[in-house]
């Protein structure tokens, strides 16, 4: 027996891993409307978070023929996750964890950290560190093709984005795994410079695509074909966004364990294991099913034979460190997280300050109206997403987070 839900569509096939949690109509839809492209290669997988998106569905995984669609990838291109296990015991952390919290907060910039203007230092004001401007050295030369091609999109607030964590549901978090083992693990992409990216090119697309087809199902689907005027630019620009999401989390990484080291009472400690560090907003060419396509996982994460992934529950709610099976079905693909269930503005209106506490009772971590949103009753039960996809990824290590970093 397969392990996912074959949809009813007039079009290309859907593969749901959907069975056991929800999944709304208008996500489906969306699974719909981008089945009926032509470039789309064999069929649409959507993995068990599967919510509804911009353009494309959250948790979908889109194989195209020699063309990309820009909103399918999004404009938080690269945003992913990063865990490291380290030599550190349950039993050695202090007893009042707000002071590794403080210092977590204290050394990487998160939240809205709108100050400074042109090409300044951003969210690090008048501090920017040496490894950002060091990383900034092996980037800058790739940002620059994109911007004498694109100069509106030289708008400043790149390289003072680096190491820094942004808003939403991008997190940092201290974990104990079934061992008692300290892991450190975040969630962050390309900040600024990403979605200005996304955004241009989405809005490029669109306005190539009236030129050549007018009957789009949804006309954030606009797509770029190989050999059309962006597809070589918009290539360039996505890998290179990517690229600086990758450094982003490494920078946040390495400030976290210096910040630990320097200003937390803790025994000496090591990183002794780097679990992995991977996109879920991204586009890259792979091989399947005897062709080389362009696969775009908007909110999936790349489950290949042995390969390690991170799928995050909520706030209050395990995590997991996984091992991919290798599915071709899902073209080698699981889920990004547990999902949401609601939008920010229902769970504003549905509960409380009063429900958070309760939710993330015994966590380090903000108890507060601004955070409401990312409370865990708005998302998926992350064990039956787990179980939803059991043939694509099996789990390596189960963490559970004792002190929660928001952005």
């Amino acid at each position: 027996m397969t392990g996912y839900t074959r949809l009813k569509t007039d079009h290309l096939p859907i593969k749901a891993w959907i069975r056991g949690v929800h999944a709304d109509d208008n996500a489906l839809q969306q699974l719909r409307n981008v089945a009926q492209l032509p470039i789309v290669h064999g069929w649409v997988a959507a993995m068990p978070d599967v919510h509804w998106g911009i353009g494309a569905t959250v948790g979908s995984v889109i194989p195209t023929k020699a063309a990309i669609i820009p909103a399918a990838v999004g404009v938080d291109i690269g945003c992913g996750m990063m865990a490291v296990r380290t030599t550190l015991r349950a039993d050695q952390l202090p007893d009042d964890l707000g002071p590794m919290r403080a210092a977590i907060e204290a050394a990487v910039p998160h939240g809205r950290t709108d100050r400074g203007g042109r090409n300044d230092q951003g969210a690090w004001g008048d501090h920017l560190p040496a490894r950002a401007t060091d990383a900034w050295r092996q980037l800058e030369p790739g940002y620059q093709r994109i911007t004498d091609a694109f100069p509106k999109l030289d708008r400043g607030r790149h390289v003072g984005h680096l190491g820094t964590l942004g808003t939403g549901n991008h997190f940092i978090e201290v974990c104990l795994d079934e061992d008692q083992n300290v892991w450190i693990m975040l969630h962050s992409g390309s900040r600024g410079v990403g979605n200005r990216i996304g955004m241009h090119f989405i809005e490029l697309a669109k306005r190539d695509m009236k030129k050549h087809l007018a009957n789009l199902p949804d006309k954030d689907l606009a797509y770029f074909t190989e050999g059309s005027d962006h597809f070589d630019a918009y290539t360039h620009a996505v890998g290179w966004a990517q690229s600086f999401a990758r450094l982003n989390r490494e920078l946040m990484m390495a400030a976290i364990f210096d910040a630990l080291r320097a200003d937390v009472k803790l025994p000496e400690f090591q990183a002794t294991e780097t679990a992995v560090n991977c996109h879920h907003n991204y586009v890259q060419k792979e091989h399947h099913y005897g062709a080389d396509v362009w696969v775009t996982r908007k909110g999936a994460v790349r489950a290949g034979l042995g390969e390690l992934g991170i799928i995050p529950g909520s706030m209050g709610a395990r995590s997991y460190i996984v091992r991919g099976k290798g599915n071709p079905e899902s073209f080698e693909s699981c889920s990004h997280g547990a999902g949401r269930v609601m939008s920010r503005a229902q769970a504003k209106k549905r509960f409380t300050v009063e429900d958070q506490e309760r939710a993330t009772e015994g966590i380090e971590c903000r108890k507060d109206a601004a955070v409401i949103d990312e409370i865990p009753m708005a998302y998926k039960d992350i064990d039956a997403v787990m179980e939803a996809q059991k043939d694509l990824v099996e789990i390596v290590h189960t963490l559970r987070q004792v002190v929660c970093v928001k952005g």
